[in-house]
């Protein structure tokens, strides 16, 4: 008890020191928190209510029990801590190495510590209830499925469909194979006689092994969960199914992009969302693989358009149904100075002949269902012939 007393005694002058500040005052049924954060991660934070947790627990004082353990546990395995800090109080824990304090000196302070906290860990909006069935932590929503939907509703023009279909029809036409069950993923036209549609929601209206060619068409720009829904594709192939592809890819409206952030943060001192944050083709090709599909195969087209200006651009892009659908988009209306500013930058760093240039890239992704029948590679060193005989040349070999 000696010893304890003794350790106790030292941490409380170590706080002491490294705090440097007078109590905090107490509030109505609230007391301030220490809080030890640990560098580059959200700081945890509790409420209690405001009594006396004495230095060695009495029996049957439960606060005081819990302060304990938690000290003891904290002091054992060095992690950050949620410090109970209490007028006149002697037991204190020091932060860690990689810790720093951070006070909530009272009630407003406490609780938006507390909702912070919590809603950074739990991806929850401010005032929303933390119950037990959304303390699992959940990835943020990229795309707000009903702004999606609402704007390929307002479609009224095919030009970006148009260079797809063409581009998956002229890929599926050099497959030696007949399709007699596909699948078509998406708000795609009539591409294939005969072939199911579905929407491209986040679980997908499929069933397992049913259909011998999967094609997610002009969606997965936008899909939440990219690998997830070629990963649900893939299990509703038969074996040596195919999945195809196609979307836009990462080098898509980049003009419009630099000129947006450029002109925003000029205007407005910020940048909000606005252009979705499309994939590179590198990126996207090791998705084939992550899904367990077999001869992944991966190409892009990149088509150049050009615009009078960029509000005609930006107006064709509703035409298309592709304007912005972010779940974290501004949700008020862009000041106009906004707009103009963009519109003089993206004249005067891409333009050509008097108009201005704006790039479309087309991501093709293709992929086989695992199967006994497929083509695989030999073992390593198993080769019958040589490389420089079948190329008719004479090999050089390589200097030690």
């Amino acid at each position: 008890m000696q010893r304890y007393r003794r350790d106790h005694d030292i941490l409380a002058q170590n706080i002491a020191r490294r705090l440097r500040q007078p109590p905090p005052r107490r509030a109505h049924n609230i007391v301030a928190i220490p809080v030890f954060q640990r560098q580059h991660q959200s700081a945890p934070s509790i409420l209690i209510q405001k009594r006396r947790t004495p230095l060695r627990p009495r029996p049957r004082d439960t606060h005081a029990i819990v302060t304990l353990i938690t000290a003891l546990y904290i002091a054992t395995h060095r992690h950050a801590a949620d410090i109970t800090y209490v007028a006149r109080d002697k037991g204190r824990i020091a932060p860690t190495c990689a810790a720093k304090p951070v006070i909530a000196c009272d009630t407003n302070a406490a609780r938006q510590t507390f909702g912070r906290k919590h809603r950074m860990q739990q991806g929850l909006k401010p005032g929303a209830m933390h119950n037990k069935t959304n303390r699992m932590q959940t990835p943020p929503l990229l795309t707000d499925r009903s702004a999606l939907i609402a704007n390929r509703c307002r479609a009224s023009d095919n030009f970006l469909v148009d260079i797809a279909r063409e581009e998956t029809l002229d890929r599926l036409s050099l497959v030696n194979r007949t399709f007699t069950k596909p699948l078509i993923i998406g708000p795609a036209p009539e591409i294939i006689p005969n072939a199911k549609h579905i929407e491209d929601s986040d679980t997908l209206d499929v069933s397992e092994r049913d259909h011998d060619l999967a094609l997610h068409f002009m969606a997965l720009h936008w899909a939440n969960d990219p690998v997830g829904q070629i990963i649900q594709s893939a299990r509703a192939l038969k074996p040596d199914g195919l999945f195809q592809a196609v979307f836009l890819g990462g080098q898509t409206l980049n003009e419009l992009r630099t000129s947006l952030a450029q002109a925003e943060s000029e205007v407005t001192g910020g940048l909000s969302p606005r252009i979705a944050p499309m994939g590179e083709i590198r990126d996207l090709g090791a998705l084939l693989q992550r899904a367990s599909l077999a001869l992944p195969v991966a190409d892009n087209i990149t088509i150049r358009t050009s615009y009078k200006d960029a509000y005609h651009l930006m107006h064709d892009l509703r035409r298309f149904g592709e304007a912005n659908a972010l779940n974290a988009r501004l949700r008020r209306p862009t000041r106009r100075t906004v707009f103009q500013r963009c519109a003089e930058i993206y004249e005067k760093n891409f333009a050509e002949d008097g108009k201005i240039i704006a790039t479309f890239e087309f991501l093709f992704l293709a992929g086989w269902a695992p199967s006994a029948d497929q083509p695989k590679p030999l073992r390593p060193g198993s080769a019958t012939s040589r490389l420089a005989d079948a190329l008719k040349t004479t090999e050089k070999p390589l200097r030690d």
